[in-house]
């Protein structure tokens, strides 16, 4: 693999872990993409995305029909966006790795919680777009664009295979 696609996958992994919430879309039964909040408990540097889902829930039951799935996170200037496979996972020990106070507020019966089941996202491909300097630089950019006629240079965007 050379240097620079080595780059782009850590590039991509770090950006994802800093960004605290997101979206999880899956395919519902009459193949309709359905899309919910969800807030990634771990970021692998493998390309797996970690979450905690209810057993019995909407998104658990259409992963288990259909597997494919896609990923979006957005903090700020920073947007990144998976496209992979999802699977329940059933793993005492991960859920206890995994386990924190947010989670609780979903699961109040705890990581043991015959309910409680890990969704694991295997990423396939990704993409991000990073604007280095936040708003502020997102808003100069776009004041220089707007002034020398030039197209609008949104920052570093990178598609990436995982």
């Amino acid at each position: 693999m050379p240097d620079t696609e080595k780059t782009e996958q850590e590039r991509i992994i770090e950006l994802a872990r800093g960004i605290p919430y997101g979206w999880l879309t899956t395919v519902n039964g009459e193949g309709r993409l359905v899309a919910r909040p969800m807030s990634p408990r771990d970021v692998t540097d493998e390309g797996e995305i970690w979450y905690f889902a209810e057993r019995d829930s909407r998104d658990a039951s259409e992963i288990m029909d259909n597997p494919n799935v896609g990923v979006t996170l957005n903090s700020g200037s920073t947007f990144v966006s998976f496209a992979g496979t999802a699977e329940l996972v059933d793993d005492p020990a991960k859920k206890e790795e995994l386990w924190d106070a947010a989670v609780e507020a979903w699961l109040p019966d705890g990581p043991h919680s015959s309910n409680a089941v890990l969704i694991k996202v295997t990423a396939e491909s990704g993409e991000y777009w990073d604007t280095p300097g936040g708003r502020i630089a997102t808003l100069i950019s776009f004041v220089k664009a707007k002034v020398t006629g030039e197209r609008y240079d949104g920052g570093e965007n990178e598609t990436v295979k995982l």
